[in-house]
């Protein structure tokens, strides 16, 4: 903070103060309501959420009633036309988000009095031991499921222990002001900053109970189901006592009755991954009785900066077979591999020690070109990274470096000529150099077996070749276009073998347990079931540790977490950790971040970090430390941040005969037996960053006597929000601690985005082995360099982010419609403007030309109409009007194809209820357009009843979502195409993000054509081939197939990162033509990212502009 921000802060009073300033005085008015509420019987304070209940629905009546009146107009008078239904929904849509403001205005009127009321019942559980009521019905049936409600005679009273996660938990709790204070702020859509041990669980109860009376729905996330169903279990009593249902979804299976009612639930726990999956299930199932969810109301999200940050770009996915989804090259190239990167390590070993003896003489200009050699081949090799840390070596290495990206890297490709393949750690990329390739391809091969082909220049070829014919142009053409989709998918699996190889570490970024490769969680260091690499990576780590190498897989249904959030009317969250991020918080999701003040001021000692040059020295001096504080009886926790650092470090302290726990991902079923000795004197727990999140050590007398809980860090987390989490374990509610981290030069953070500084000050000041130095300015450099990371990764999260922005776009209009199909109400405006776009489209494409025979042959082929427009009415009206009637005609022959469709049928219903109605509910009736056919499932008994108009509308939901949903798959398989192939514009100096705009805005309207056109024939050509009673089946209920769901991985900027799906390209791959190079008063004619056009501009007037991808250039 500068000293103009603090002087500004001491003026004004900071953001922070600001802030609660603002909610004090809710804070005085609750308090002074829940000193009133003591006068009150229990059954008269459970009488008062009744009568807040009754104030919300007397406030919105008046708009409940305007949305009910319209529902029933669109349900009495069906024939309503295209506009006037339109507008009808909009009026719906307005009042929807009308009532929303309207209840949250209500809400903050009784926030007082509804808090003060949760309070109470908080206090009178932990006072008096139990509360005794008038047993209800809904008593009655809670005391059947748990033994701390006991109804005797017309009495029920609710005892104040109970069973929660396996144990019986006795309530002791009642809200602090600083918790009330923690609840407004999460009431009204902001994330609420509060340290370990503040009790967040309690505080989420408040305004769970607030908003729950809205009957809407609450949803609170968490990030594990461990937290979710204890939470869910141990608040239950505080909220059902009122009269709330509450469940949690972890609890039951996908798509069963039971999820779907705690869905229902007033208050429901859960957590990220399954809310987001069960979104997306719901956007595949065929019948609305399927659906679970309902519309996304209120979140809190515990952990937010970890939901909403850390796995923000991390989509979850719904995925199934592809076609040869079991072919790839990985076992095939893997030797290839293992020879390359094996000649790599002994070259840059070469290397290095050419650097040492030459930089050891004197010459730093031809020592310096074979150090940065061995680093540009191997960053990570261990040697390299021991000698950059003796004094100024690193400052030779950096030089060098500098020298060779002067230029726009002109010479780099000099210093990169002798080596197999570079490494660049900083943007996470692996390139082959022509040396590398020839080395991996075999003798006798093919010498262009690894080397794409240029596919503009051979297309051009064969359009200039005049001995062949238009036949054999194509055939070569997709030969060529084939053999260059085989190539890339080789280089791509190279590629990722390559990484896998050299930059991720077995015990670091995965570990490998029953033959199977698992990632290791970087921010809380536990396993992530299911997850797997994206875009191939995964398998190729798979190879490299010689486990099977799992299946490709197509994706059926995909969201990011940050866009399914985005959904919620109102989102809150909580954290230990969001300051440091607020934002990013602001910037994506309108979150605003209140720091709340701790109950107690902290205690804890937070020191300097101490900084040592190598990683053996820093290990050294840990051990001695833990050493010194168990002496003083002082429990430790040691956190590390991989695997293998934690082993190591155990290894060391069992040298030294001291008894410890280790708690990392190998072990992180023993995480609760563990984290209770914790607390006790003289322990040693170490544990990866998982110590961090959702873990509360409580201190043993003795242990707070000594001096409390002592956090030592081995090493600075790229992000300053993991290291407060592991400093939060100590200081809880006022007790006694302290923090330490040690830090050497080796460090990734260090070795990447650390200062200069840092290393020539020790440089300077001459240390000798084991001497470390120790100061504020020094921590603050390390600060500075985890900010340049966080920047970093927030760019890369914003990037990625916008491309699922595109993807959101699409999905939302899709999934809308697929729920109007579902949920019925709407589809007969969807059809209906399916088919007037389909008219549009029609005539639009004959009009211009005056094609009338292409017009009469599109309507029969499409419409399935012989139009009665003339060729002279064709010529002569007006575009807008020939659409218009020849959407009156198109729809007036549709509705009169159903009406004889439900006239010839109903005869048949009645003959088959008479005959097997006594067995028979659902029947499955065949639809087709003769070319396809679908079973449609109707009701038999509700089919009679409306005169078969369910049966019409069961045809149409099962029509649409059919069509909707194979279309569907096939665009999303062509968007990953399209994702994977807009990464070579690099080469070409375009921006990817800019060409996958254009590309996608133009295939999602060509998609949205080939919908409606589908739909529509299908539509309107459907019948039923077959009235004949004995062939018409018993609708059975359809099995759900078996997909796959997984959450896919994405790293930061220290780890490798992808951002495309795992499987192999399509057939064929349309490439990205290469541009030719412009002179500077060459014409061109460019379109900039919100469409404008400029042509026939000299190349010079808007060269800056392609720089910096703010345009691109056009094909003429």
């Amino acid at each position: 903070m500068s000293i103009l921000t603090k002087g500004l802060a001491k003026l004004f009073g900071s953001k922070s103060d600001r802030d609660i300033k603002e909610v004090t005085p809710y804070v005085e008015e609750i308090n002074k309501i829940y000193t009133s509420l003591a006068g009150l019987s229990d059954d008269e304070l459970r009488g008062k959420t009744e009568e807040l209940k009754t104030r919300i629905a007397t406030d919105l009546k008046s708009i409940d009633d305007q949305i009910a009146e319209l529902h029933d107009k669109i349900q009495n008078q069906p024939d309503l036309d295209i506009q006037e239904k339109e507008a009808t929904f909009e009026a719906i849509d307005k009042l929807e988000e009308d009532r929303n403001e309207a209840l949250e205005k209500t809400l903050m009127t009784i926030l007082p009095e509804a808090f003060a009321i949760v309070k109470e019942t908080a206090r009178r559980f932990k006072e008096n031991g139990q509360l005794q009521v008038t047993a209800t019905l809904w008593d009655r049936q809670l005391a059947a499921k748990g033994d701390h409600i006991v109804i005797d005679g017309d009495k029920a009273t609710w005892k104040n222990e109970w069973m929660a996660a396996g144990s019986r938990v006795k309530w002791e709790m009642l809200h602090y002001d600083v918790q009330l204070i923690g609840g407004i702020v999460l009431h009204q859509g902001k994330i609420a900053e509060m340290a370990t041990g503040e009790g967040k669980t309690l505080v989420a109860t408040l305004p769970a109970y607030l908003n729950a009376l809205a009957g809407r729905g609450v949803h609170v996330v968490t990030v594990n189901d461990y937290l979710a169903k204890r939470d869910s279990e141990w608040m239950a009593p505080l909220f059902q006592f009122h009269g709330l249902s509450i469940d949690c979804i972890d609890k039951h299976q996908p798509n069963s009755q039971e999820r779907r009612e705690a869905y229902r639930c007033d208050i429901t726990y859960g957590t990220n991954n399954e809310f987001g999956f069960d979104y997306l299930r719901d956007n595949m199932a065929r019948e609305s009785t399927e659906l679970v969810q309902r519309k996304h109301h209120f979140a809190m999200v515990d952990e937010v900066d970890s939901v909403l940050i850390d796995e923000a770009r991390t989509p979850l996915i719904i995925s199934g077979p592809v076609p040869r989804g079991d072919e790839h090259e990985f076992y095939d190239l893997k030797p290839r591999i293992q020879k390359l990167v094996d000649a790599q390590r002994k070259l840059c070993s070469q290397y290095l020690n050419d650097a040492k003896k030459l930089i050891g003489e004197g010459n730093e200009q031809e020592g310096g070109l074979a150090l940065f050699r061995a680093y540009r081949g191997l960053p990570k090799y261990k040697p390299l990274i021991k000698y950059l840390s003796e004094t100024g070596v690193k400052a030779i290495l950096q030089k060098t470096e500098n020298f060779y990206l002067q230029d726009n890297q002109k010479n780099m490709p000099q210093a990169d000529e002798p080596l197999f393949f570079t490494i660049d750690e900083k943007s996470n990329a692996v390139n082959l150099t022509e040396r590398g390739t020839e080395l991996i391809t075999g003798e006798g091969e093919d010498p262009n077996f690894f080397i794409l082909t240029d596919i503009g220049d051979v297309v051009a070829q064969l359009e200039k070749s005049e001995g062949l014919t238009d036949e054999e142009k194509l055939k070569k053409k997709d030969e060529a276009i084939k053999d260059y989709s085989v190539k890339a998918q080789r280089i791509h699996t190279v590629n990722q073998l390559l990484k896998a190889y050299t930059m991720f570490e077995r015990d670091t970024e995965y570990i490998v347990v029953d033959n199977k490769v698992k990632i290791v969680d970087e921010q809380t260091g536990r396993v992530m079931e299911g997850r797997r690499y994206s875009d191939g990576l995964h398998q190729a780590i798979e190879a490299k540790e010689n486990v099977k190498v799992e299946d490709a897989t197509q994706t059926y249904a995909t969201i990011t977490l940050q866009n399914y959030f985005r959904m919620y009317h109102k989102l809150a969250g909580m954290t230990g950790t969001a300051e440091t991020e607020a934002g990013e918080f602001w910037e994506i999701y309108k979150l605003d971040t209140v720091v709340i003040p701790t109950n107690r001021p902290i205690q804890r000692d937070d020191r300097q970090d101490k900084v040592y040059k190598t990683v053996r020295e820093k290990f050294n001096a840990v051990v001695d430390e833990i050493v010194e504080l168990t002496e003083q009886g002082r429990p430790v926790l040691v956190g590390t941040t991989s695997v293998e650092i934690s082993e190591i470090l155990s290894r060391m302290l069992n040298l030294k005969k001291i008894q410890h726990q280790v708690l990392n991902a190998k072990q992180h079923a023993r995480e609760a037996d563990i984290v209770a000795e914790a607390g006790k004197p003289g322990t040693v727990t170490i544990a990866t960053n998982m110590a961090g999140r959702g873990t509360d050590i409580k201190l043993h007398p003795d242990s707070k006597a000594a001096g409390g809980l002592a956090i030592i860090g081995t090493e600075r987390h790229e992000s300053r929000r993991v290291d407060r989490q592991l400093r939060g374990r100590a200081g809880r509610q006022g007790d006694p601690g302290s923090s330490q981290f040690f830090v050497s030069l080796e460090d990734n953070l260090m070795r990447l985005f650390g200062s200069d500084r840092v290393a020539k000050l020790m440089d300077r000041m001459g240390l000798k082995e084991g001497e470390m130095i120790q100061h504020s300015m020094i921590t603050k450099s390390i600060e500075r360099a985890q900010k340049k990371v966080e920047e970093n990764n927030f760019g890369i999260r914003k990037r990625l982010l916008e491309y699922d922005d595109v993807m959101n776009q699409q999905r939302t209009v899709i999934y809308d419609r697929r729920r109007n199909a579902l949920q019925g109400e709407r589809l007969q405006l969807d059809i209906m403007n399916m088919m007037y776009d389909t008219c549009e489209e029609i005539v639009n494409n004959s009009n211009p030309a005056s094609d009338y025979d292409a017009f009469k042959l599109n309507c029969i082929s499409i419409l399935g109409l012989d139009t009665k427009i003339s060729e002279d009415q064709f010529t002569t009206t007006g575009q807008n009007n020939l659409v218009n009637d020849l959407y009156e005609e198109a729809y007036s022959a549709y509705q009169a194809k159903n009406k004889l469709i439900a006239e010839r049928t109903l005869p048949l219903m009645k003959h088959i209820q008479k005959e097997r109605g006594a067995t028979v509910t659902n029947i499955l009736l065949p639809f087709t357009d003769g070319k396809r056919q679908i079973g449609v499932a109707v009701n038999l008994e509700k089919t009679i009843e409306s005169n078969n108009a369910e049966l019409i509308r069961a045809m149409e939901k099962s029509i649409t979502l059919g069509v909707i949903d194979l279309t569907w798959k096939e665009h999303l398989r062509d968007m990953d195409d399209l994702k994977q192939s807009v990464q070579n514009a690099v080469y070409e100096q375009k921006d990817p993000l800019l060409i996958y705009k254009f590309e996608a805005f133009e295939m999602f309207k060509a998609f949205l054509t080939k919908v409606n056109e589908e739909t529509i024939s299908f539509l309107t050509k459907s019948f039923i081939p077959s009235e004949d009673p004995n062939r018409v089946q018993e609708a059975r209920s359809s099995r759900r197939e078996n997909y796959n769901e997984s959450k896919e991985e994405s790293k930061s900027a220290l780890a490798g990162r992808q951002d495309t799906r795992n499987r192999p390209p399509a057939e064929k791959v349309a490439p990205i033509k290469s541009e030719k190079i412009y002179g500077r008063n060459d014409r061109v004619s460019v379109q900039y990212a919100d469409g404008t056009v400029k042509k026939d501009v000299k190349f010079k007037v808007v060269e800056e502009d392609i720089k910096n991808n703010k345009c691109v250039v056009l094909d003429e």
